[in-house]
């Protein structure tokens, strides 16, 4: 399953007064595309940071010491705030655990939701256009390359008629959007006349009637109105009728109730129409002369596809085969060129390097990467596309910090001898010496190491997996996305568009009556209907990715179920991939697929849910479970005594160990690196070490265990 995100050795701290904050201690992982990642730990264990972090919406006193978080093809901790402008709330949405927050008090609801839409609108038809014409441009070049130098003339004739016909497509789909746009505006005044008329709102309704009138005659647009034009013309009159037959003293609206009513019937049918295959239309329209349009409309999808696949899209397709192949195996076969200059890159990296040597170095390094990746690849491969920026940072942190660390170890010494000068002349010291953060060459060399290692076994598992590569399958997405970014391209959003999907939105996250709430204020819902607004919010944009933090804890257990279950469900509807930040293991039970359990800014125990909770590996993964209820249990909870440590002074070695009864002395001298104890389970911890003593899972973990698995044994049976 691929990683849609990757977090790789992500190191924050931040500047305090009392000295710098390690927040997060060289922690990965990977969010699997649809699936639920839960980060689970106490207060200060760096979930938030974390999360933060992934947003770019991190405190002005961080300090990124170093790794990746990668995604779409981008390292999130190196693009400019205008980047990020692009990706925040848009592809990756997050919901905090205060919903007030998240929400304006003085704007009302409605407009809080349709916001991202309207903002979004222009820049993703923007962004939609370039990806379609530079995705053009390199397939052209690809098929070129894979015809022959012959037949290129047959390649650019090939990408002019793709291109011509999906401009063609374009005017056709825009003349429809329009229609549509119009009939779905019309549709959400109507909506809106009905709603008011049942509650016994005023309404202006002689005024209202005409209006709709005049915007239902505009509604026209050859497939969408085909073959009700005189049902429109028919409603437009009794619209006129009703109107002026209302007699405003009476305020009798049942005749404008019951046109209305027709009006939201046609519209509704309107609305909920298939679209057409605009492409093969175009193309029919554009290169047969004797191309009748005026057919019904399956009839005329039919006949254009028959005729486009027959004089063009066969050999499109054919042609389009040969250049994805050939594009896959010439980055195949550059990869497997770049692999001996990976192993050449590690050893120089390995010894000393003059900067001059390491720039060079990375620039022709770089340079091969880079002409090893797949351009017609529309998924970004985000290992290669940010290696040249991760390996430059790298190597220009290893000589800033070569540089500093002698006047930090100055200025530390200073600091010190000054403090014991004083407390020696009998003075009461109370200021602290600020921490050194020197940084040793080999931590340093290491991270350029790391860089190139983790490249090279992408690398290895990308060759690997050539030999099962469906051509065919892949050409034939590749067509898809051409015709999706097409469509994009005029796809607009109005308010009236954006207050109905808005409309949808609170429908589908459990508001009832979104129609009136819609004009309502925060203030004017509970806690719980805050979070469901919040969440409306987060799903507006449809995003690839949703952060979820902490956003059950300010809730009753009631609502905190209602609001994990909405998760769950939007995240099957809409192949969301989440992140879940909670510091209760119970609340993810149900809804992780992956668990990373974190204690002082470290993962120590990393699995899937059934791992965790059917096999936990570290003391403080038990602990967690300990203190946490179920309704089975009789016995008292657990606390897990002492606090966590400052990590301003981080401990040596394990800083679970304080507060960890089955601690050794290795524990206090050496943190532990992650044992493997399945391919999906890996737990820090030194009791996994084959020369630690044995240790038994505490009771009450056993028994829970216990009890889930004869819970689970007992579904399957009576299933």
């Amino acid at each position: 399953m691929d990683n849609i995100l990757e977090v790789k050795n992500l190191k924050i701290s931040f500047r305090t007064q009392a000295g710098t904050l390690k927040a997060v201690r060289d922690i990965s992982f990977d969010l699997k595309r649809g699936k639920t990642l839960a980060i689970v730990g106490e207060s200060g264990s760096g979930k938030s940071v974390t999360a933060k972090a992934i947003l770019g919406i991190l405190a002005g006193n961080t300090i990124i010491e170093g790794g990746e978080i990668l995604y779409d093809g981008k390292d999130l901790l190196k693009i400019s705030e205008e980047d990020f402008h692009n990706i925040r709330g848009d592809k990756i949405s997050m919901i905090f655990q205060d919903p007030l927050s998240s929400l304006d008090p003085i704007v009302k609801i409605g407009k809080q939701i349709t916001e991202a839409m309207l903002l979004k609108s222009s820049t993703n038809r923007r962004e939609a256009r370039k990806e379609f014409n530079d995705r053009l441009a390199i397939l052209k070049k690809c098929m070129v390359a894979a015809l022959g130098q012959n037949n290129a003339a047959e390649a650019d004739e090939l990408c002019k008629t793709f291109n011509k016909t999906c401009i063609e497509a374009n005017h056709l789909e825009n003349a429809y959007n329009i229609a549509y746009t119009g009939a779905a505006d019309l549709l959400s005044y109507t909506e809106d006349f009905l709603f008011k008329a049942e509650k016994k709102q005023k309404l202006d309704v002689k005024g209202l009637l005409r209006d709709y009138k005049s915007r239902l005659h505009k509604i026209r647009d050859p497939f969408l109105t085909r073959g009700m034009e005189e049902r429109i013309e028919s409603l437009g009159n009794e619209l006129g009728d009703a109107a002026r037959a209302y007699v405003s003293k009476t305020g009798d609206v049942t005749g404008a109730v019951e046109v209305m009513q027709k009006l939201e019937t046609l519209l509704k049918e309107l609305t909920g129409k298939e679209r057409p295959d605009f492409v093969s239309i175009a193309y029919y329209k554009l290169f047969d002369p004797e191309a009748k349009l005026d057919r019904p409309q399956s009839e005329l999808e039919t006949v254009a596809r028959k005729f486009m696949n027959e004089k063009f899209l066969d050999r499109f397709r054919e042609v389009e085969e040969k250049a994805v192949t050939y594009s896959y195996e010439t980055a195949l076969n550059k990869k497997i060129a770049v692999l001996p200059m990976l192993d050449e890159a590690h050893a120089f990296f390995g010894t000393d390097f003059t900067k001059a040597d390491a720039k060079a170095k990375c620039k022709a390094l770089s340079d091969e990467i880079e002409a090893s990746i797949d351009q017609l690849e529309y998924i970004k491969d985000s290992r290669a596309y940010t290696f040249r920026n991760a390996l430059s940072n790298a190597i220009k942190n290893y000589f800033y910090y070569l540089k500093r660390n002698p006047k930090e170890e100055a200025r530390f010494a200073r600091q010190t001898r000054r403090r014991e000068q004083l407390i020696a002349r009998g003075k009461n010291v109370t200021w602290k010496v600020v921490p050194k953060v020197v940084y040793e060459k080999e931590e340093l060399r290491a991270n350029i190491l790391t860089i190139i290692d983790r490249l090279k076994e992408h690398y290895e598992e990308y060759i690997a997996a050539a030999p099962a590569m469906d051509y065919h399958d892949r050409s034939q997405k590749l067509v898809n996305h051409f015709k999706s970014k097409a469509s994009e391209v005029v796809y607009r959003v109005t308010k009236s568009m954006a207050k109905e999907k808005a409309i949808k939105l609170m429908e589908e996250v459990g508001i009832h009556e979104p129609r009136l709430r819609y004009t309502q204020y925060p203030f004017e819902f509970s806690g719980g209907m805050r979070q469901r607004i919040v969440i409306a919010i987060a799903l507006a944009a449809n995003p690839d990715i949703l952060i979820c933090d902490e956003p059950t804890t300010a809730l009753d257990v009631t609502i905190q179920s209602q609001i994990l279950e909405l998760i769950n469900r939007l995240k099957a509807e809409r192949g969301l991939s989440i992140i879940f930040i909670t510091h209760d293991l119970g609340v993810v039970a149900n809804m992780a697929d992956d668990i990373a359990v974190m204690y002082a800014g470290k993962i120590v125990e990393y699995g899937t849910a059934d791992d965790i909770f059917y096999d936990p590996r570290h003391p403080y993964t038990w602990a967690l479970l300990s203190s946490m209820p179920d309704l089975d249990t009789k016995e008292k909870l657990d606390a897990i005594p002492g606090t966590p440590p400052n990590m301003i002074y981080p401990p040596k070695g394990d800083a679970f160990a304080a507060r960890n009864k089955f601690a050794m002395q290795i524990d206090y001298e050496e943190h532990p690196p992650f044992f493997k104890v399945s391919d999906t389970h890996y737990a820090a911890t030194w009791l996994l070490h084959p020369d630690a003593p044995k240790v038994e899972v505490p009771k009450a973990i056993t028994d829970r265990i216990r009890r889930m698995t004869e819970r689970l044994e007992g579904g399957t049976e009576n299933g």
